[in-house]
């Protein structure tokens, strides 16, 4: 036990008190965020801009780039969404779940593309790269970009990204000694499953009563 304890959180050692508390802090509100976006609630939002702006500060001080974009990213998309999520589309109703267009899904490519081009743009002005994990990162930038379009939208295909994404995270956190956060993508892929499940039940119903 001892051995895997070690393992796990061993790369601890050289941080702060404070900074190991934040990322804890930060892993908490990120996986209430999640778990509120399951639910379809507006509370992903708040949730979701206090573990952002923490790993916003922490990513600067680990000087990590790529990660630091997304965040700052879902900072930016949680207040859009927050106004998307609110904007009543008549009377009664506010935005509600959906599948993509056509129209969107070119719009989700073109994001994502762009992400690439800009975070490898960022890593090459700022020479970062030095490990295989930034290529990686230019990736999941990408992909968790177009699903936190999708999810300030409303839209059922932003599991499918979060998905993707958080798999990946999962063994890149670690590597990069971040167990908490590690930690919080494998509770995150779990809740984007079933994310996914109850968003399409809810879709469904929604066009048999239509």
């Amino acid at each position: 036990m001892s051995q895997i304890f070690e393992i796990l959180f061993n790369q601890y050692r050289s941080y702060t008190l404070l900074h190991i508390w934040l990322e804890i802090i930060a892993v908490f509100f990120g996986i209430l965020s999640v778990y509120f976006a399951r639910l379809n609630r507006i509370w992903v939002y708040p949730t979701g801009l206090i573990s952002t702006s923490i790993f916003v500060y922490l990513l600067f001080k680990w000087s990590l780039l790529g990660d630091l974009l997304i965040n700052a990213y879902y900072f930016v998309m949680s207040i859009y969404g927050w106004y998307i999520w609110t904007r009543k589309v008549d009377d009664t109703n506010v935005t509600p779940i959906s599948s993509t267009t056509k129209k969107e899904q070119w719009i989700q490519l073109g994001i994502g593309m762009l992400t690439i081009v800009f975070t490898y743009s960022v890593y090459q002005i700022f020479d970062k790269w030095n490990d295989w994990t930034a290529y990686v990162d230019t990736l999941t930038t990408a992909i968790f970009f177009v699903g936190m379009w999708l999810m300030a939208k409303r839209k059922i295909e932003n599991w499918i990204y979060w998905i993707i994404g958080d798999l990946i995270s999962i063994p890149l956190y670690f590597y990069k000694g971040f167990t908490f956060t590690s930690l919080q993508y494998l509770i995150f892929t779990v809740i984007a499953i079933f994310g996914y499940i109850s968003w399409k039940k809810n879709l469904n119903n929604t066009l048999v009563t239509a």
